[in-house]
């Protein structure tokens, strides 16, 4: 899902003859609108294809496809690059379409099996058709240089189509096959991240995450792509911090760092260098205070301040309640299994005292019965 933040931008009159256009998972392309077609963002259009033409979906229009071209490094000035929309799909084009798109999953499982066959270290990770049927791209994954020339004749032979071979990381494979990441949500390489950049564990370092692979490797089995996300900003947030080898004197003791919370600006402090000893908690605020006092030979008592009680937060109540996951707990009426309501303690104490249990019994009654 693409939003167009600028559709409704007043100063951006003048329309972009160009529109992108995106065919299986997260392939895309950018279309010259040459005849001048009323296109809007859902359609199904025949674009220029080689051989041939392709159908895809269009995913954008307006003046942010040229934002979009323009981040993609599109060479304006270059003929051959210039690709044209054909039409809008007719329904002959779909039913082509679909067709096509039926034959993909099992054209993969048997050129898998006929490169097996050709001893070919590589594995074939999807196949596209394209949308008249007449070419198909393989999508392979291989540790070096492969020579396929054979492979191709036979996939043409088997196949009769035209045989496109492209070479893709284990990233692009993972961004083709989709799945859910660990947050809950679809992968950002299957549904909006087109560039891949360079992971490195100094991004986990900067984010005092722990550098076990099984935590820090996604679905591709490569470092996972949002770390890149938030480490300028712990970047940012550690400038604040004071240096990790300055010791904070105490008239009790001497204390080190330990860890830090940098989105929360505090550090923790030990007594030892070896492991958490005596550890103690502090602002930065306050770590910048005691490096000043230590600076002038002046020591404070204590590492921490006494701090006032924290102030009492109003508690979230739901007016109507059917939030309360307890609801049917409380709700709940306490039969027994012929269906009858249990006597409770205050029944069951006013019918030792003579009382009847179903109105509470008389209290002026005397011991022994009701009068």
């Amino acid at each position: 899902m693409v939003t167009d933040w600028l559709a409704d931008a007043p100063e951006l009159t003048q329309q972009w003859p160009y529109v992108e256009v995106q065919f299986k998972n997260t392939r895309k392309g950018y279309y010259l609108n040459k005849d001048g077609l009323d296109l809007h963002v859902g359609q199904w259009v025949a674009v220029e294809g080689s051989p041939g033409h392709d159908i895809g979906e269009i995913t954008m229009t307006g003046y942010l496809v040229r934002l979009q071209m323009k981040k993609a490094g599109y060479h304006f000035d270059d003929p051959d690059a210039v690709k044209k929309v054909f039409r809008v799909a007719r329904e002959a084009d779909m039913v082509r379409y679909h067709e096509a798109k039926a034959k993909e999953h099992e054209t993969m499982i048997r050129s898998r099996q006929i490169s097996q066959d050709l001893g070919l270290e590589m594995k074939i990770g999807d196949v596209e058709y394209q949308g008249d049927g007449n070419k198909a791209i393989f999508y392979y994954i291989a540790d070096g240089r492969v020579d396929f020339r054979q492979l191709i004749k036979v996939l043409a032979d088997a196949f009769k189509v035209r045989i496109e071979m492209k070479q893709i990381g284990a990233r692009q494979e993972a961004g083709r096959i989709g799945g859910i990441g660990p947050c809950g949500r679809e992968l950002c390489c299957a549904k909006w991240l087109t560039k891949f950049q360079s992971v490195g564990t100094a991004a986990a370092r900067f984010q005092d995450l722990s550098l076990n692979p099984q935590k820090l490797a996604g679905q591709c089995a490569k470092l996972k792509c949002c770390m890149n996300f938030e480490v300028d900003c712990y970047m940012e947030c550690s400038k604040k911090l004071p240096a990790k080898d300055i010791v904070l004197q105490t008239q009790d003791s001497d204390y080190f760092y330990f860890k830090a919370d940098i989105l929360a600006q505090t550090i923790t402090y030990s007594t030892s260098k070896g492991g958490p000893f005596n550890p103690v908690t502090i602002s930065v605020k306050r770590a910048f205070e005691i490096i000043e006092m230590n600076k002038h030979g002046q020591k404070p008592d204590k590492l921490a301040v006494s701090e006032a009680a924290p102030e009492s937060r109003p508690q979230f109540t739901d007016g109507v309640g059917d939030e309360d996951l307890n609801r049917f707990d409380r709700r709940k009426s306490k039969k027994n299994k012929h269906g009858k309501a249990k006597k409770g303690p205050s029944a069951n104490n006013n019918a030792k005292n003579g009382g009847k249990a179903g109105n509470g019994g008389d209290r002026n009654a005397p011991a022994g019965g009701v009068q």
